[in-house]
């Protein structure tokens, strides 16, 4: 299963939903009383032409007043003059220094919105508005607030957030019917003694200051109801706090606080309460005497346990627990029937209590990234109603462990990876390695019937467009290295690429690295090598962990910056980028940060050949990983008989693969409806009897049960060996016979094969990658019987991303002709060929580009360009390809897609999608590349680990 998420991202765009939705609902008096104050008030609005603003000739009834969004820096004199009635004013987002002297005029204004502009101050004329009731100035560059506020003695509601105040006058604690105060990001070095005297006060907001502890005098704000104190650094609350007995509402998320006081629980009102991204490492008990409590959230903290008490909060509609170190839920939460939302990712959680059915209820459940095995993993995340129905036919069904696990060997090409299998395994087969990819059944351990589905993945660099179809989580990756040829120069060649392969496919994968040939080196140098591979994965890590701490600081200092920072010059880091994404980029890299591999230490050596060593040591040392609890902990699950029937259906179809619905009828005739379905073919991928790739758009339809004919399939694709193509061609299938005669046979439009064609064919194959339908026919034999299993493989292969179907002249000939397919992998020429699309001239505007560049700094995903190929030949026409280079046509529009590896002084490889439009038509470049970005997107989902950034680079 995929971790990443529109994982990490889903949860963080839950969160701030929640939250938005939180401030909507605390904030919805303050609206309502605005509403209040402009129900059947005579509203005008007007828009500014150059700046300018231009008043009708009768305005004097008036009442409501909208200026926004006029880039204005002044007001007409006049204006307080005409406007006698006016009682409500907006002058949000626009350019004003300072502000308007005839505002002083404007005495019975009852509300004043001058957010989102230039202020530097306020003027001390304000003090004359004595009717206000509301006052906006959010959003400025405000340094202090003149004395004369003081005089606003009707002033209910006021917002000076996102400001650079550090202080309040000493008048302000005149405003004793002020009901409101939003003050948050300033830089306010202490708590405010003047708001202490604000005896009506009912909801204040102070967060993203500068001070850490409140006042012990805080009680004397007896009828706040709604108290945000968020990112303030606090490390605890004065035993005063608890006697806000009003209060309703209370954020503390992002300080500092370890402990609640012991009388929190006086706190009887308190519905929602925010201690997310604390430090604390107990549950508080005082929470659980508050039995008001609706929403209650506990994420990013260090906790470890959940009380059984948690059912006495039987009020709780919102559960967060997210991000701590949870091992295991109490069974009493079961009882909390009233939840709507629950979020336990990224604990420590094995095994949900019985009866979680009771929670009916939730329709936000967040569980990933835990080490779940009762429900399994795949399970949990379809949601509640499938544990229930899962934990129901536990109970009523006979069990049945069966340990098997995935093991993955790979490495370079004379690692020595299939020689180290057999010596593993007991067997002497014959023929050498690289024969592409291998998959057997090796019974490790008869007694305990642990069995290994291992995968021997070719070092050739010709079948890197397919092994990662082979990674998958759950499973153990044996990375094997040539300790003969091993030098400290080629550590990313042996050993370094294939930990940032691992890493971006599967994150927090387990890795065992064994170095092979040990006999061929003495032992100093065994010893010396060992040490050295042991000492660069640790530099390695280090400095992979050390670049994205640093881009995390970076994305934080930018959200603390705010967008009106970023977007102020493109020389700012992060121009033009909005909070959102930003918040998604920084839980992309918090999960990047948490889910390194598990290399396990230390790199053991072996000898395969003569006197065997260490063999033995190396076989114990998998089977004590593979059945230790902390690492595998799903190899001991309990799986339902629905699960085990299913595999027994599978492994009786002879077909090569199947679809959605085949699958599901099986499922059907096991016991498992179709929603169910899905969780049991993903335990059967990642314990490795088959493909199934649920994260993969153009795949996810598919089922390959058939795992020997697939690969049997691939592997002839990617050889690349002309002699051995060639023999396939020539030979009666494995029967041997072969018949180096001139006609060989017919195609199945019954043109002749020669032997001098089917040499032309393949040269045009290995330079080229093109291929007809006859001789991939002849290739696959005896894998494909019949002209419709070839037409099934060669729908699997484009689906895959290996090849897609072209039409040249020479294909459509009149009687239809035999269909041809490029393999892009397969092409050789660095130049696109002749006739590539060029970039049009325009006589009349400049022709404008837009490019948008994505850059890999750790790793390109191996086949990513080729794959990508496939995916977007339906969408451009007109295409010449090279090795690195696509130029094609969107319509009339050129695109090209350009692959450039890291050049001397730049250490991130790019894939870059580019078109040209002439200025006035620039839309039509976003229309043309728009399809290809969805393209490469999709594709990149796969990568779940993958570190990547994406540019959009544009003059206009």
């Amino acid at each position: 299963m995929r971790t990443l998420d529109e994982n990490q991202e889903e949860q963080e765009e839950e969160r701030r939903r929640s939250e938005r939705l939180k401030a909507a609902r605390l904030w919805r008096d303050a609206a309502l009383r605005s509403r209040k104050l402009r129900s059947g008030l005579r509203q005008l609005t007007l828009c500014a032409q150059n700046q300018q603003l231009v008043l009708p000739e009768d305005i004097s009834e008036v009442e409501a007043l909208n200026l926004g969004n006029n880039s204005l820096q002044e007001l007409p004199e006049e204006l307080g003059s005409s406007l006698n009635k006016l009682r409500v004013l907006e002058l949000r987002r626009n350019k004003f220094t300072a502000a308007p002297r005839v505002l002083c005029e404007l005495g019975q204004l009852v509300e004043l919105d001058m957010s989102h502009n230039c202020l530097r101050t306020l003027s001390e004329g304000l003090g004359q508005l004595r009717a206000l009731k509301k006052l906006c100035v959010s959003h400025n560059q405000i340094q202090s607030l003149p004395a004369q506020i003081g005089a606003l003695q009707a002033l209910e509601e006021l917002d000076i957030s996102f400001n650079l105040l550090h202080g309040l006058p000493r008048s302000f604690s005149s405003l004793t019917r002020l009901r409101a105060l939003d003050a948050d990001h300033n830089q306010l070095s202490q708590f405010p003694v003047e708001i202490l005297a604000l005896g009506e006060l009912e909801e204040l907001d102070l967060s993203g200051n500068r001070f850490v502890a409140l006042p012990a005098n805080i009680w004397r704000l007896t009828s706040i109801k709604v108290l945000w104190l968020s990112s303030l650094r606090m490390a605890s609350l004065p035993e005063t706090f608890c006697r806000l007995q009003n209060l309703e509402s209370l954020m503390l998320d992002g300080n500092r606080l370890s402990a609640l006081p012991p009388s929190f629980g006086l706190l009887q009102r308190l519905k929602m309460m925010n201690l997310s991204s604390n430090q604390l490492q107990v549950f508080p008990q005082a929470l659980l005497s508050v039995c008001g409590l609706e929403e209650l959230y506990l994420s990013r903290n260090r906790l470890s346990h959940v009380p059984e008490e948690i059912s006495q909060l039987g009020r709780l509609v919102n559960l967060w627990l997210d991000n701590n170190s949870i091992t295991r839920l109490p069974d009493s939460i079961v009882e909390l029937e009233n939840l709507e939302e629950l979020v336990l990712q990224g604990n420590q959680i094995a095994v949900l209590p019985d009866n979680f059915g009771k929670l009916s209820r939730v329709n936000i459940w967040k569980v990933k990234d835990n080490p779940l095995i009762q429900p399994p993993y795949e399970v949990c995340m379809k949601g509640i109603p499938y544990i229930a129905l899962y934990q129901q036919e536990l109970a009523q069904s006979q069990l049945a462990v069966k340990p098997r696990l995935k093991l993955v060997l790979m490495g370079r090409k004379d690692a020595g990876k299939t020689l180290l299998r057999r010596s593993l395994m007991g067997t002497r087969e014959d023929g050498g390695g690289n024969r592409g990819v291998e998959l057997v059944h090796w019974e490790a351990d008869a007694h305990r019937k642990l069995t290994f589905m291992v995968f021997d993945l070719s070092g050739n660099p010709n079948f890197d467009l397919v092994k990662p179809f082979f990674l998958s989580p759950g499973a153990l990756y044996v990375l094997v290295v040539n300790l003969k040829s091993y030098l400290p120069k080629s550590f990313h060649d042996h050993v370094g690429r294939f930990l940032r392969l691992l890493c971006a496919k599967v994150p927090h994968a387990v890795v065992f690295v064994v170095g092979t040939h040990a006999d061929l080196c003495g032992e100093a140098e065994l010893e010396e090598k060992t040490l050295d591979i042991h000492r660069r994965i640790g530099l390695q890590e280090e400095a992979d962990v050390r670049s994205l701490g640093r881009l995390a600081e970076e994305v934080e200092l930018a959200l603390e910056q705010g967008f009106s920072v970023r977007s102020s010059s493109p020389h700012v880091l992060f121009y033009g980028v909005s909070d959102r994404n930003l918040r998604r980029r920084r839980a992309q890299l918090d999960f990047l940060l948490k889910r390194r591999l598990q290399v396990l230490s230390p790199v053991l050596s072996v000898s395969c050949t003569g006197p065997q060593r260490n063999i033995q040591k190396l076989r114990e040392k998998l089977l004590s990983v593979a059945e230790h609890r902390d690492i595998f902990p799903n190899l001991h699950r309990v799986l339902p008989k629905s699960w085990q029937m299913l595999e027994e259906l599978l492994l009786q179809s002879s077909e090569l693969w199947l679809s959605w619905w085949s699958a599901a009828r099986l499922g059907l005739q096991a016991g498992l409806t179709e929603e169910r379905l899905q969780s049991a073919l993903s335990y059967l991928h990642e314990s490795g009897k088959l493909l199934y790739f649920e994260d993969s758009p153009a795949l996810k339809e598919h089922v390959f049960h058939n795992l020997p004919r697939v690969i049997g399939i691939l592997n002839v694709f990617f050889q690349r060996d002309r002699s051995m193509l060639l023999d396939r061609l020539l030979s009666e299938g494995e029967r041997g016979g072969r018949g180096r005669v001139s006609l060989v046979m017919q195609d199945e439009t019954g043109e002749n094969l020669k032997v001098t064609h089917l040499q032309q064919h393949l040269e045009a194959f290995l330079q080229h990658g093109l291929l007809p339908s006859g001789v991939i026919r002849l290739l696959l034999r005896p894998l494909i019987q019949t002209q419709q299993d070839l037409h099934l493989i060669m729908e699997l292969l484009q689906k895959m991303g290996v090849c897609y179907c072209v039409r040249t002249p020479q294909s459509t000939p009149p009687n239809g002709g035999a269909a041809w397919f490029k393999f892009p992998s397969y092409v050789s020429s660095e130049e696109p060929q002749a006739g590539a699309p060029l970039l049009p001239a325009s006589p009349l505007f400049s022709v404008e580009q837009l490019h948008i560049q994505y850059s890999f700094p750790f790793l390109f995903p191996p086949g990513l360009l080729a794959r990508f190929s496939v995916q977007i030949d339906g969408h451009v026409v007109q295409r010449s390809d090279s090795k690195s280079q696509i130029l094609a046509y969107r319509g009339k529009v050129p695109v090209v897609v350009s692959h450039q590896p890291p050049r001397a002084g730049q250490q991130a490889e790019t894939l870059s999608i580019i078109s040209h439009a002439s200025l006035p038509n620039m839309w039509t470049a976003w229309q043309a590349v728009t399809p290809l970005v969805e393209e490469l997107d999709a594709l990149l989902q796969e990568w779940p680990g993958l570190l990547y950034s994406v540019q959009i680079l544009c003059s206009k």
